[in-house]
């Protein structure tokens, strides 16, 4: 990991700072997109026992830390609630349909909306809580953004569902950015933007206005099975999923219109069971938007709401925003170019827009190969490193080839880079010197071998 090389290469934090001010000097033309590898953006990368200060707070560092001044500057940002963001009109046409949907006794919103909750979690909100066993890979740091051992960013809303419900929410939408160590592509990026909702419901509200109704009962002792949970009915069970599918329903085909095509895809989470994915049929492919389920009625009895029964889903607002508003690259939500932005700023959230294309100026592509070392390497080790140095000039990252050493068994590893500026031509010379720090950092921080 790359915190583990830090810890056997004590002084080469100090070396990449000097590498990285060397590598800055004559391309401050770039600057605007974040991307110029300044001293700064390894700051966070220090050896245990420093200290990193995050929202008002100050979080002890140690050996779990993997945290890149990178991701560090997109904390509080909060694009979701700029006012005529993509991601802003997003959720605001989902509170809005939620509102409208979903009425309480005395007229006011049924779901409370929560998108101002601290995106600094412990390891128990984010895994713990939600029934992720202790030896699961969604905690591997090579996934994740650890402060330290106990803290973390996010990497669901979901890690917000425990403390909401056991605050006696009963039906709520948490929206937030989150954070995820992943690979480099037009799709992905180390923080992207969730959206959750939960609704629980008591033995009335569930029977009502089912026939014979009072007969029924929410929850029985008997097996688990691919149907139901052991401690839900068969008809309770039946009742959850089809209010869970007819909200979802009623959610997309607001936001995408009528003519939409739906299924439904079993699928596997740790926190509810049983478990769905949608996908839409959007020009002619199939797509996955969102994930739900029963809640696990274990999730639901710890947080103090034991006579209730719930479903919860998740989906993820830049997916919606790039299939609705035609966005090609995940990288133009963070862009504060006027022409990106300007062209969402409408009088009514609920306006059609399709995305105009900037000017797309052309790639620039640099190849690197390494042997890998013997052990605590991983793949999204070299990508956040990737990210690190050349920042949003990094469209993409290919593996393009594998090779073991017919001898030595050394693996050996080869890496396409594709940098392109979004708002302006990168030269090759430019660019050899971003991959140059690419490179050495790679060699320094990862301990590998190169072959450049």
């Amino acid at each position: 990991m790359v915190c583990s090389a830090l810890r056997r290469v004590a002084h080469m934090h100090v070396y990449l700072v000097r590498k990285a001010s060397s590598v800055s000097k004559g391309h401050h033309h770039h600057q605007a997109l974040g991307s110029r590898p300044a001293a700064s953006e390894f700051a966070a990368r220090r050896a245990p026992g420093s200290v990193v200060e995050l929202l008002g707070k100050s979080y002890p560092q140690d050996n779990y830390s993997n945290l890149s001044q990178k991701v560090l500057s997109r904390v509080g940002r909060n694009l979701h609630n700029q006012q005529h963001h993509p991601l802003w009109l997003i959720k605001e046409r989902v509170k809005e349909h939620f509102y409208k949907q979903y009425v309480g006794r005395f007229g006011t919103p049924m779901f409370s909306v929560y998108d101002d909750l601290s995106p600094v979690v412990t390891t128990w909100q984010n895994f713990d809580s939600l029934l992720i066993p202790p030896d699961h890979p969604s905690r591997k740091k090579g996934d994740n953004y650890y402060l330290n051992g106990n803290h973390m960013l996010r990497a669901h809303t979901s890690a917000h569902q425990w403390d909401l419900l056991h605050a006696g929410l009963d039906a709520f939408l948490v929206v937030g950015d989150v954070y995820r160590r992943d690979q480099i592509d037009f799709q992905h990026y180390p923080v992207f933007h969730q959206l959750e909702g939960v609704r629980l419901f008591s033995k009335h509200e569930l029977f009502a206005g089912i026939k014979d109704g009072e007969s029924l009962q929410l929850f029985e002792q008997s097996s688990r099975s691919a149907y139901k949970q052991e401690t839900h009915t068969m008809e309770a069970t039946k009742l959850i999923e089809f209010d869970l599918k007819q909200t979802l329903i009623r959610l997309v085909t607001h936001i995408f219109g009528d003519e939409l095509d739906i299924r439904w895809v079993d699928c596997y989470f740790p926190f509810t069971h049983p478990s769905y994915e949608m996908e839409i049929n959007f020009h002619g492919e199939w797509l996955e938007v969102l994930g739900c389920g029963v809640m696990e009625q274990q999730l639901v009895n710890s947080a103090g709401a034991q006579d209730r029964i719930g479903w919860a889903f998740g989906l993820g607002l830049e997916r919606l925003a790039m299939i609705l508003y035609d966005i090609p690259d995940i990288r133009l939500f963070w862009s504060e170019d006027e022409r990106f932005l300007k062209q969402f700023r409408v009088s009514d959230i609920n306006q059609k827009v399709k995305f105009q294309p900037l000017s797309k100026y052309p790639a620039v592509i640099n190849d690197i190969s390494f042997w890998l070392p013997s052990e605590n390497y991983t793949e999204n080790d070299f990508y956040d490193l990737v990210r690190t140095v050349g920042g949003d000039l990094v469209e993409k990252v290919d593996l393009i080839d594998k090779f073991e050493h017919p001898k030595t068994h050394k693996t050996s590893h080869c890496y396409r880079i594709t940098y392109r500026h979004m708002e302006r031509t990168l030269s090759q010379r430019e660019v050899g010197h971003i991959h140059q720090a690419v490179q050495e950092a790679a060699v320094q921080l990862l301990g590998v071998e190169g072959r450049f």
